[in-house]
C-alpha cells in the first residue's frame, strides 16, 4: 500500500503541483505588483491594530464573530506544527540543505496567492449561526456558480485536513514522545483523541481562544531557542548559507537530479507548512470581522512569512548547524537530535523541549484542521448529525495517525493536499480579478486618508453574491 501511495504522490506533487503552484505564485506576484513585499508595513499595522481591538464597524459586526487577530491565530495554529519541526527536517534529510532555499522561495512568492485566496474568502463569506463562514467552496459556488467544483473542493479539504493532516500531526507527537520518554504510541493516541474530542465539541470560539493563547507563546519560545543556538554557532552561519545555495542549484554536485530533489522537497514541505495557495487558510480568514476584505488578505499573507521565514528557518538552521542531517535521522527525531547535539552536556533537554513544543504546535493544528473540515461539511449539507459523525471520525484518525507508519501517513497527505491545491488554484486563477479590484479600492481609500470600508456596490456585478457587505 505504501508503494502505491508513494507512486501516486510522486506524480502529483513532484511535477503537477510544484509547477502549477510556482506558476500561480509568480502570476499573482506580477499582477498585484508584489503586494506581499510592498505592503509589509501595512500588514504589521493591521495585525497590531486587530490584536488590540476589533476593527470592524458595529453595523457590520456579527454577533459572536471572530476577531481579525483570532482568525489569524487559527490559521497560524494550522500552519505552525508538524511542517515546521518535522516537515523541514524531512525535506533536508531527503532533498538536502538546498530544499531550504526552495522553501523560502515558495513562501516569498506564495504569499501573493495567500493574499488573493483570503481576500476572496472575505468577499464571498456568509453568516453562520455563531460566526462568519467561508473559504474556497463558498467563493467557487458564489463567484463561479459551479456547485460540483465547490463540493469537490469541500470533500478534498475535509479528507486532507480533517483526516490526512491530522494523522500526520498525531504521528509526529507520538514519535516525539516515544523518542524522548519511550512513551507508548497507543497511549499517546488515546490521550490525543480524548483531548481533541473535548475541544472540537466546544465550537469555533473555543478553538480561537485556545489558538490565540497557546500558539504565540510556543512560537516565540521556539524562535528564542533557535536564536540561542544560532548565536552559539555564529561562526558556522556563513557555511550554512553556502550549503543551502550550493545544494539548491547543484553546485559542486555530480548529478542534476539533486537539484530536483531539493526543489520538490522544499516546495512540498513548504506548502505543507505555510499552506499558501492551498485553499485552507481562507476558511479561517473568512471568519474574521473586518471593514474591508483586503485587511484580512494582508494579515493572512503575513502568516506565510511568520510560518516559513521565521519558524521553518529556525528549524533549518538548528539542523544544518548541528550536521545531524548526515546521520540518517528523519522527521521530528532529526530535529530533536539536532537540538540535543547543539545544547550539549550529554542531556536530552532538546528532545524534551521539542516534544513539548510539538505537542502544543501539532495539537493546535489538529484543532484548526478539524475546523476547516467542519466548515466545508456544513457547506455540503448543514446537518448536526453529520457534524457529530465527522467529529468522531476525526478522533479515530487522530488515534490511527499515532500508531501508523510515517511514510504511509505522509504519502496519503501529499496526495489529498495536491488535489485540493490544484482545485483551489484553478478557482483563484479565475476569480483573482476581484481581489485585484479590491486591492485598488483599498489603496485608493488609504491614499485619501480613510480607514477602508467595502460595500457590495463597489463591484455591482457580484453584489448579490456578497451578502455580508450590504
Amino acid at each position: 500500500m505504501e508503494k502505491i501511495v508513494q507512486a501516486i504522490s510522486g506524480i502529483l506533487t513532484d511535477y503537477v503541483m510544484v509547477f502549477t503552484l510556482l506558476a500561480m505564485a509568480i502570476y499573482f506576484t506580477i499582477v498585484t505588483r508584489g503586494v506581499q513585499f510592498r505592503m509589509i508595513g501595512e500588514m504589521c499595522r493591521l495585525l497590531v491594530k486587530s490584536g488590540s481591538k476589533n476593527n470592524m464597524p458595529s453595523k457590520h459586526h456579527h454577533h459572536g464573530a471572530v476577531s481579525s487577530f483570532q482568525a489569524f491565530a487559527i490559521s497560524i495554529a494550522s500552519r505552525v506544527g508538524t511542517g515546521n519541526l518535522a516537515g523541514v527536517a524531512t525535506a533536508i534529510a531527503i532533498g538536502g540543505p538546498g530544499s531550504v532555499f526552495w522553501m523560502w522561495l515558495i513562501a516569498l512568492l506564495g504569499a501573493s496567492s495567500a493574499f488573493v485566496e483570503s481576500t476572496l474568502a472575505q468577499l464571498f463569506k456568509v453568516r453562520g449561526k455563531n460566526s462568519f463562514m467561508g473559504g474556497p467552496a463558498y467563493y467557487i459556488q458564489k463567484g463561479l456558480h459551479k456547485r460540483w467544483w465547490a463540493v469537490t473542493f469541500a470533500v478534498l479539504i475535509t479528507l486532507t485536513f480533517g483526516f490526512a493532516f491530522n494523522t500526520v500531526q498525531s504521528n509526529t507527537i507520538a514519535s516525539a514522545f516515544q523518542e524522548c520518554y519511550s512513551f507508548p504510541r497507543i497511549w499517546m493516541g488515546i490521550i490525543l483523541t480524548v483531548l481533541t474530542l473535548i475541544i472540537i465539541f466546544g465550537g469555533i470560539k473555543s478553538i480561537s481562544r485556545f489558538s490565540e493563547i497557546v500558539v504565540p507563546v510556543m512560537a516565540i519560545a521556539y524562535i528564542i531557542l533557535a536564536v540561542v543556538i544560532i548565536i552559539i554557532n555564529i561562526d558556522r552561519i556563513p557555511h550554512v548559507f553556502t550549503m543551502i545555495i550550493e545544494s539548491a542549484f547543484g553546485i559542486g554536485q555530480a548529478a542534476g537530479g539533486a537539484i530536483g530533489a531539493a526543489m520538490t522537497m522544499g516546495v512540498k514541505r513548504g506548502l505543507f507548512s505555510n499552506e499558501a495557495g492551498e485553499g485552507s487558510t481562507p476558511n479561517a480568514a473568512a471568519t474574521a470581522s473586518v471593514s474591508h476584505p483586503v485587511k484580512q488578505g494582508l494579515i493572512q499573507a503575513l502568516g506565510v512569512y511568520t510560518d516559513t521565514i521565521l519558524i521553518c528557518s529556525a528549524t533549518a538552521f538548528i539542523i544544518l548547524c548541528s550536521g545531524m542531517f548526515l546521520e540518517g535521522h528523519d522527521g521530528i527525531v532529526l530535529t530533536q537530535k539536532a537540538i540535543d547535539s547543539e545544547l550539549g552536556g550529554g542531556h536530552n533537554y532538546g528532545s524534551i523541549f521539542v516534544s513539548v513544543a510539538i505537542l502544543f504546535f501539532a495539537f493546535t493544528s489538529i484543532i484548526a484542521n478539524y475546523y476547516y473540515g467542519e466548515t466545508n461539511i456544513r457547506f455540503i449539507k448543514n446537518n448536526d448529525l453529520l457534524i457529530k459523525l465527522y467529529r468522531l471520525l476525526v478522533g479515530a484518525m487522530v488515534y490511527l495517525g499515532a500508531v501508523c507508519s510515517l511514510d504511509l501517513v505522509w504519502g496519503f497527505a501529499d496526495i489529498t493536499m495536491a488535489l485540493m491545491t490544484l482545485c483551489n488554484l484553478g478557482a483563484i486563477a479565475l476569480l483573482g480579478k476581484y481581489a485585484i479590484r479590491l486591492l485598488k479600492d483599498y489603496l485608493k481609500q488609504r491614499k485619501e486618508g480613510k480607514d477602508p470600508v467595502y460595500h457590495s456596490s463597489t463591484i455591482p456585478q457580484i453584489a448579490s453574491e456578497t451578502e455580508c457587505w450590504d
